[in-house]
């Protein structure tokens, strides 16, 4: 064997090609839909994926508003966040934070399972959600993805 094929490639950054991927999320769960998002926004499907690259694609998610919660999770789930006063722990339940900002949730769900660095808060500007069909990224013709045929 040739000792050129054991070396580790790498990929820089004039290798990648970045794509637009519309999903739409009306009828998905929400963990199962941001599992998914988040690793077409790390580039995990891609087999040039480089661990400390944003080699990802850009994705765009409409529909937001319609997105499903198994069981009781709309009245059960809870969103809390500090205001950084004493005493300032507020909460929000999932129907509430749904009713006052749709894309919240989705967003939420995706930020939580990509990397707490910088590559991540890069990553996170990648991803669009709109909470109804329309969305501003026509200009870029986004490929329709189902979320069944990425593997």
């Amino acid at each position: 064997m040739d000792a050129v094929s054991y070396k580790t490639i790498s990929v820089s950054p004039a290798d990648i090609k970045k794509e637009w991927l519309l999903i739409d999320a009306k009828g998905q769960r929400l963990g199962r839909l941001a599992s998914q998002v988040a690793r077409l926004l790390k580039g995990k499907h891609k087999v040039n994926y480089t661990p400390h690259m944003d080699c990802g694609d850009n994705v765009v998610i409409i529909n937001a508003n319609a997105i499903e919660l198994s069981g009781n999770k709309w009245e059960d789930k809870e969103y809390v966040h500090y205001t950084g006063h004493p005493g300032g722990q507020r909460t929000i339940l999932a129907k509430d934070l749904m009713a006052k900002h749709p894309t919240a949730m989705l967003e939420k769900a995706i930020k939580g399972m990509l990397p707490k660095t910088k590559l991540g808060r890069a990553i996170f500007g990648n991803l669009h959600v709109y909470a109804g069909a329309e969305h501003k990224q026509q200009g870029q013709a986004p490929q329709t993805v189902e979320l069944k045929e990425i593997r």
